[in-house]
């Protein structure tokens, strides 16, 4: 019989090794799933050309999905379109994301305002939209809008196509509303977002539901909900939710991890 102290120094070392295998084991059978997000975390391999490209996107594809173009400012008045709400149930919307007074949110491909200034009325006087746009122009409209409306706590930020402008661990909400598929650098972009945002704070993508073929919506403009979270899993993001309460549109919900 072995004395006490091998004994317990062979006990001691048992956790150890079980600890080892599973490690073993969720590494073998994670392989395909860990070397993809690892192609997205490596610059070199992070987007490749799409296998069928299509002329309503960009030469360029991520996670096997062809980028969208950007919609330009011109068609700007598209997104003030009267009968909007009655197709999306922008109100809903709003609702559904259950704002505090007091917030600090980020309307990312903020447009002509639309929802900005939506999201400033349920923050408050306290609270802060930060309006982020590439584009000036869209951001001239904007800010006109604004100040023929009076809304007073939305601020325009010009970003870059790999960069949101946002102050870091700042804002409890970063809102997308169509607008993801069309970022030309989705993995830089959503790193810089994250950084943004606080523990906790909330990542939401509003897209047309590419899953429901009666969506009518160029193909390329449309998400499916597990393309979503398949693209997010290089980031510092958990699932929460996903809503499926709008006509077109499925809410995609996720966490900054604490």
């Amino acid at each position: 019989m072995r004395d006490q102290p091998e004994v317990m120094k062979f006990i001691r070392c048992i956790p150890l090794l079980s600890l080892l295998a599973v490690v073993g084991f969720t590494r073998a059978t994670g392989a395909a799933e860990s070397s993809e997000v690892a192609a997205a975390r490596n610059p070199a391999t992070r987007y490749t050309k799409p296998d069928r490209p299509s002329r309503d996107g960009i030469e360029k594809a991520y996670f096997g999905r062809q980028i969208a173009h950007v919609m330009g400012h011109q068609a700007a008045e598209w997104l003030e379109r009267p009968e909007r709400e009655e197709e999306e149930k922008t109100e809903l919307l709003v609702t559904l994301l259950k704002l505090k007074p007091g917030e600090a949110v980020a309307d990312i491909g903020a447009g002509t305002g639309y929802f900005s200034r939506r999201l400033a009325k349920q923050v408050g006087t306290n609270g802060t939209v930060y309006a982020v746009e590439i584009q000036q122009e869209m951001l001239d409209i904007l800010t006109n809008k604004m100040a023929e409306i009076g809304v007073r706590n939305v601020k325009p930020v010009l970003g870059t196509i790999t960069d949101p402008k946002l102050p870091a661990s700042s804002l409890d909400l970063i809102l997308m509303v169509d607008v993801y598929h069309e970022f030309d650098h989705p993995y830089e972009m959503v790193e810089a977002m994250s950084k943004a945002l606080k523990p906790g704070g909330r990542m939401i993508f509003v897209e047309y539901r590419a899953e429901d073929p009666a969506v009518p919506i160029k193909l390329l403009h449309k998400m499916s909900e597990a393309q979503v979270k398949k693209e997010m899993e290089p980031h510092p993001l958990v699932w929460s939710e996903t809503l499926r309460d709008l006509p077109w549109q499925h809410v995609i919900i996720f966490k900054r991890k604490l």
